[in-house]
C-alpha cells in the first residue's frame, strides 16, 4: 500500500463520497481536491507549524458560472458534514478559468491543487 493510500485510509472516504454526491446533485463537478491540516497530519507534517483549516476543499465546475461566488461557497459549505468528518472545511468553488487565477493568487488553493487528494479519482 502506498503512503498516499495509507493516508486516504484514515480519512472518512464514505462521507467524502457522500459529500461529492450532494454537491454533484446541484453542480456537475470537473474537479475536486482535498487538502488541509488533517491531510498534512496524515502525511507526517510536524506539530510545530501553523495548522490552518482542518480541511480545504477546492471544487471546480463550469456550472458555477453565473452563480455568485458567495452563494456557491455557502451552498457547498453547508453540504459538508462537520460532525461526520470531525472537522470543518474551508470550501472554495471555482469555474475552470477562476481556478487558474486563484492558483496563482492564493497559496492555500495552490497547495491543495498541487498536493491535495483528487477526490474524483477512482
Amino acid at each position: 500500500m502506498s503512503s498516499e493510500s495509507a493516508s486516504l485510509a484514515e480519512l472518512n472516504l464514505p462521507e467524502l463520497r457522500r459529500y461529492l454526491r450532494r454537491v454533484g446533485d446541484r453542480w456537475q463537478l470537473s474537479g475536486a481536491r482535498l487538502g488541509g491540516a488533517r491531510l498534512a497530519d496524515l502525511r507526517g507534517a510536524g506539530p510545530q507549524r501553523e495548522r490552518g483549516p482542518e480541511y480545504v476543499v477546492v471544487l471546480v465546475s463550469e456550472h458555477f458560472d453565473g452563480v455568485p461566488w458567495l452563494e456557491r461557497v455557502h451552498q457547498c459549505g453547508s453540504l459538508w458534514d462537520t460532525r461526520e468528518m470531525r472537522g470543518a472545511a474551508e470550501v472554495h468553488c471555482y469555474t475552470p478559468p477562476e481556478l487558474t487565477r486563484k492558483v496563482e493568487q492564493l497559496e492555500r488553493v495552490r497547495d491543495t491543487v498541487e498536493h491535495g487528494v483528487d477526490l474524483l479519482a477512482p
